[in-house]
């Protein structure tokens, strides 16, 4: 697809969107950097070809914090100015050059900058980051609006162009970019006044500037010849080597499997992955040198969990499918952010299920990232996969569960429908036909469309371009062996309006009875009535949890269910599923919440830890709504947990073998944890004596898939020395895995002065900027913390902003974790008090995500305190801890 026009209707989609005037093209970028480390600058020159789409006498282009010094335009060759009015907007970070000559259509144009830009601490744009022991290094991250940080660009994903980089640093220096390198040679330096050396790296293919990747720094690198083309993984020179040894090996298979599967091979030269010590997001699929956090690439195989392993696969694999989808294919505008996120979570899980069948990842799948969309789309503030998009710093908040978990689980729901096979012939197509342009939503459909024979579009529109997702309620029908369903729009907090549910979804039923699944039930209207095959003895709707809807059984349904669990009748995505929408059901009000713990309790005999996962999952969702609660109801729902998992907790064990069977790991890691914070007296005493020889320096005491619990328990129940030891360690800790693990659990503590120095760290330099998250999350577990943590936020509120500015995503992470714990309508005022005269610009969508959540906790406490209290007095739980 031609970009120019690509570009023009894209932006028609979306009334008011704020893009660049579309008089010029660029064609191509040379661009050269030099860096400073010592003023934290760096200094820029580029060259910019272009092509006029029509007369004009202005070029506006995107920067920010960047200082121009001079401007020259050529036209055709003639300098046409050396000294242009130049005029800059803050709002849209545009500069306009106002040439006092007229450029005429067709004339090729060449605009020279040269500049200085800041070498920022901020995570965006072209940043500076600290190694461990000492030295900087200088990376970019552009995605998705900050490439106009490094240089003056058109910064918009349909504005490809190729490039050609220069990179000017000192001689122990690595320079890496996306292409490999054309030239290495000695030049004067304008930084240091003496000689330093420039790489340039070969032209790049057309690509769209937030892919656009730099770093320079001391690095060191492993590399395989697994595939046809290098691979390398760079690392500071403080990281072990081998920690990259599995992302290497998984990198060689997934490129190779990504050709394959895609029919079309990886069209750059190189793949270089990078671990750097401060990064914001996980990772980012700069084409050709994707960059990561160093816990999602690096870990050290002998003392990592089970579940860091099975993380950083996913991680790699996602933003390799990117190098496709998205990168040689790219969304036309941000709206369209989806088509690469979606996309490459789901390939994520199609891959890793390829590689290792043993880990069950679809199994995962039902209790994470499906879960993890249905929790976000059930709140009003929910936005449409397909979201417009107008201003710059509306972007960022939407790289969300929406965008990623949401979309993956409508692709899964079409891959079902339409058979995988067919679905990854329809995404070569897809490839085939769009490679090095830029596509919408639409494009997609067409090509899923013309691979199956059926109207994916139909079914699909709705699905991405509405917000939210139906209940479906089942009536049975006793004479003549049918049901009945009927969708509504479902909300969390339980107040639908009728204006909110207007929209009928397509949905695919899956019906799941003794003759197997029926695919092809497809409910379209309000309301209709299905024979079922073999009458009301057995059925389930939604088989597997393919499908994005909530299943509102009959009274006494989800016993007989849970009976058919026990006779080997639903799959564990079914049994999963089912206590996950009987969870979200309590908590909208649907169903009783004593429903769903009497439905749990039947799971006592469980054998996967997957089902186990969204059953503890629910408990806690319970627990955390009751937080703020009269204490005997606390503890009562606390020994409720303990009771229903100690026997299993024991039963597994938490001895692990060398060759621990992967999910088998990470079962008797949740069971132990669980238990032990219930209040298991054996794994209290037992946790106990593996911290107290992981103080005294032996740190294989503590086996990586319980160390988590073990240290959060020592936390909680211990004193200020055990806090201080867990902290010291953060420090010194031989990987991120580890570090991170001790900074999450910094939180447990319960005595008000831990509580306090938890809150402290977080912005006294002891915790990088990018980990702020992890120990004031910790906090979320008691009501002291809970409330701490805010009056912390409310403090430090204009430092925040500073440190963590609005168009990142991490302020709203922040925001979301410290005001969405409340679970009361002094707390809800509270949040709307701070709040009401704040720039919301760049947190908006995540407050009132969080406000919305407090609302459903507020909903269901009204209308559950009651049958909690009486369940609990009923098996003999409420006040009191039981048998421990």
């Amino acid at each position: 697809m031609c970009r120019f026009s690509s570009n023009t209707s894209g932006s028609m989609n979306t009334p008011g969107r704020v893009v660049l005037p579309t008089n010029v093209v660029p064609r191509h970028y040379n661009v050269t950097l030099e860096v400073d480390f010592d003023k934290f600058i760096f200094l820029g020159t580029v060259v910019i070809d272009l092509d006029v789409a029509k007369d004009s006498s202005s070029i506006s282009l995107n920067t920010n914090e960047i200082d121009i010094h001079t401007t020259e335009v050529h036209a055709d060759g003639a300098l046409v100015t050396s000294s242009p009015k130049l005029s800059y907007d803050a709002s849209t970070q545009t500069t306009t050059i106002d040439l006092g000559h007229q450029l005429k259509r067709g004339q090729k144009v060449q605009l020279k900058h040269t500049y200085t830009g800041q070498l920022n601490d901020k995570m965006a744009g072209f940043y500076r980051s600290k190694t461990k022991s000492g030295p900087y290094l200088a990376v970019s991250q552009f995605e998705a609006t900050d490439a106009r940080r490094a240089l003056p660009c058109f910064d918009e994903p349909a504005l490809k162009a190729e490039f050609t980089a220069t990179l000017i640093a000192d001689d122990n220096m690595t320079c890496l970019s996306n292409m490999d390198v054309a030239s290495t040679k000695t030049v004067d330096s304008k930084v240091t006044g003496g000689k330093r050396k420039a790489v340039t790296f070969n032209r790049s293919p057309r690509m769209s500037t937030y892919l656009l990747a730099f770093v320079v720094g001391e690095l060191k690198s492993i590399a395989t010849d697994n595939f046809r083309l290098p691979i390398k993984v760079w690392m500071t020179p403080d990281q072990k080597e081998s920690d990259g040894n599995f992302s290497l090996e998984v990198a060689a298979k997934t490129l190779a499997f990504y050709e394959k599967a895609f029919q079309a091979p990886y069209p750059l030269p190189k793949m270089d992955m990078v671990a750097i010590p401060d990064f914001a997001a996980g990772a980012m699929e700069n084409w050709g040198l994707v960059t990561y956090r160093v816990v999602d690439l690096l870990f050290d195989q002998k003392t990592a969990s089970a579940s860091t392993k099975e993380r950083v696969a996913e991680v790699v694999q996602h933003e390799l499918a990117h190098q496709w989808f998205g990168n040689l294919v790219t969304m036309d505008f941000w709206d369209g952010l989806w088509l690469n996120e979606g996309f490459a979570t789901w390939m994520s899980w199609y891959s890793c299920n390829e590689f290792y069948p043993e880990w069950k990842v679809w199994e995962t799948f039902v209790i994470d990232t499906l879960q993890g969309a249905l929790g976000l789309d059930g709140l009003r503030s929910s936005h449409p996969i397909e979201v417009p998009v107008h201003r710059a710093e509306d972007i960022n908040q939407i790289f969300d569960s929406i965008s990623y978990s949401k979309g993956s689980a409508v692709l899964r729901m079409i891959s079902k429908y339409i058979g995988e096979d067919v679905f990854i012939d329809g995404v070569r197509r897809y490839i085939k036909k769009h490679a090095w342009g830029n596509t919408q939503t639409g494009d997609l459909w067409e090509a899923l469309s013309e691979a199956s024979g059926k109207d994916v579009s139909g079914v699909m529109d709705i699905w991405t371009k509405k917000i939210g997702y139906p209940i479906v309620s089942v009536t049975e029908n006793e004479k003549d062996g049918s049901i009945t369903v009927k969708q509504n729009r479902f909300l969390r907090t339980g107040d639908v309006k009728p204006d909110e549910d207007e929209t009928l979804y397509p949905v695919i039923l899956g019906l799941r009875t003794k003759d197997g699944v029926d695919e092809s039930l497809l409910l379209t209207k309000r309301e209709e009535t299905f024979k079922l095959p073999n009458g009301l003895d057995f059925y389930k709707l939604n088989a597997d949890h393919s499908s994005l809807f909530r299943t509102s059984y009959p009274p006494g349904r989800l016993a007989k269910l849970g009976e058919a669990a026990k006779s080997g009748l639903l799959t564990v995505e079914d049994r999963a599923g089912m206590i996950a929408d009987a969870g979200a059901l309590a908590a909208s009000g649907y169903a009783k919440t004593s429903v769903v713990l009497k439905l749990v309790e039947s799971f006592k005999t469980e054998d996967q830890f997957v089902v186990w996962n969204e059953v503890l999952t629910r408990i806690s969702s319970v627990r955390n709504t009751w937080l703020f609660e009269e204490e005997a109801a606390r503890d009562g729902l606390k020994t409720f947990q303990r009771e229903l998992v100690s026997k299993k907790a024991h039963e597994l064990g938490w001895q692990f073998k060398d060759d621990e069977d992967h999910i088998m790991a990470q079962f008797k890691g949740l069971m132990f944890g669980s238990a032990g914070l219930a209040g298991d007296k054996k794994i209290l005493s037992t946790s106990r004596e593996m911290f107290d020889k992981w103080v005294a320096g032996d740190y294989d005491a503590i086996h990586p898939n319980i160390r988590a619990s073990v240290l959060a328990m020592a936390i909680r129940d211990g004193d200020e020395k055990d806090w201080e030891a867990v902290l010291a360690r953060s420090h010194s800790a031989p990987t991120a895995d580890e570090r991170n693990t001790c900074l999450r659990v910094l939180g447990r503590a319960k005595k008000p002065e831990l509580i306090k120095r938890t809150l402290e760290i977080a912005l006294s330099g002891e915790v990088k900027m990018q980990d702020i998250y992890m120990p004031i999350g910790g906090l979320g577990t008691t009501p002291e913390g809970i409330e701490k943590r805010w009056d912390w936020m409310c403090k430090n509120w204009d430092t925040l902003v500073e440190k963590l500015p609005p168009s990142m995503t991490m302020l709203s992470s922040v925001v979301s974790i410290c005001s969405s714990g409340f679970t009361s309508e002094e707390g809800l005022n509270k949040v709307q008090t701070f709040f009401a005269d704040k720039d919301k610009k760049g947190f908006d969508r995540s407050l009132e995500q969080s406000l919305d959540a407090i609302r459903s906790k507020i909903g269901w406490l009204q209308r559950d305190r009651k049958d909690v209290e009486t369940f609990l007095k009923e098996k003999g739980y409420h006040g009191a801890q039981g048998k421990l």
